[in-house]
């Protein structure tokens, strides 16, 4: 990813959500609406007060817990940093 169209305030985190399991564990497909969004996101760009995460890193985050906005054709999550529970090594 080149350059971020969205610049995180204080304590928030922007990153770009995994894609989501399309089979399940029976064997079956799922089609897109059905399908529920991956909790585990790509951080792209950090506030000037987030201290646990950094750019590229893998992360965990709570669910319900972000807001989702489509920039340029990339959705990008928005999520403070006390809503990510971990950070994926």
């Amino acid at each position: 990813m080149t350059k971020v169209p969205l610049r995180p305030l204080n304590d928030r985190v922007v990153a770009v959500r995994e894609e989501a399991a399309t089979k399940t564990t029976g064997g079956l497909y799922l089609p897109t609406e059905q399908k529920e969004k991956s909790q585990i996101a790509r951080v792209v760009a950090v506030g000037s007060k987030v201290t646990e995460v950094k750019n590229d890193d893998r992360i965990i985050v709570r669910e319900y817990s972000t807001s989702d906005i489509k920039v340029d054709g990339v959705e990008y999550i928005i999520v403070k940093e006390e809503d990510i529970l971990s950070v994926i090594e």
